[in-house]
């Protein structure tokens, strides 16, 4: 019966950057093959423009519908707090699964930075949208706009922190 192939990971500096190096060993410990693949455990300043251009891809063309901005204005404020309950979770369980996942007991603080940042200026760049469009009444119903503007917080994250993935 033939051994099955040993895979080594570590973790290793290149540069400034922080890399994760794996090797492949055969089945009697020749090593096959050696990879480095780039670790994306901190949150840098261009990953913030990424996410805030990767949040306008999806925030432009869901916000400027009218169906979200009636939407906004018929939803209860429970299924409203279910949609930005859902954003962080489903992006939380993307970020996890595509940075954090063989890393997550040392870098878990990294982790929920990168997650609520990602959040935090998806919100934002939705925020200063609808303030553009005029369809965030602050005054006159601020339940409204928070609602419309977590409506749209929604696909935008999505895209975000796909945006945030392509390096």
């Amino acid at each position: 019966m033939a051994k099955m192939p040993k895979t080594k990971k570590e973790i290793v500096k290149v540069g400034h950057h922080i890399k994760e190096m794996i090797t492949v060993h055969d089945g009697k410990g020749k090593e096959k093959y050696r990879f480095i693949r780039p670790l994306m455990l901190k949150f840098h300043l261009r990953d913030i423009l990424q996410v805030i251009v990767g949040a306008s891809i999806l925030a432009i063309p869901v916000g400027f519908t009218e169906e979200t901005w009636r939407l906004g204005e018929t939803l209860p404020l429970f299924s409203v707090l279910g949609f930005l309950f859902l954003s962080i979770l489903f992006m939380g369980a993307f970020v996890y699964y595509n940075y954090y996942r063989d890393h997550f007991k040392e870098h878990w603080p990294e982790f929920v930075k990168r997650v609520v940042f990602t959040y935090v200026f998806s919100f934002l760049v939705v925020t200063i949208l609808l303030f553009l469009l005029q369809k965030t009444p602050w005054t006159t119903d601020w339940a409204i706009a928070f609602s419309r503007i977590v409506l749209v917080t929604f696909p935008a994250s999505m895209s975000a922190a796909v945006a945030d993935m392509i390096k």
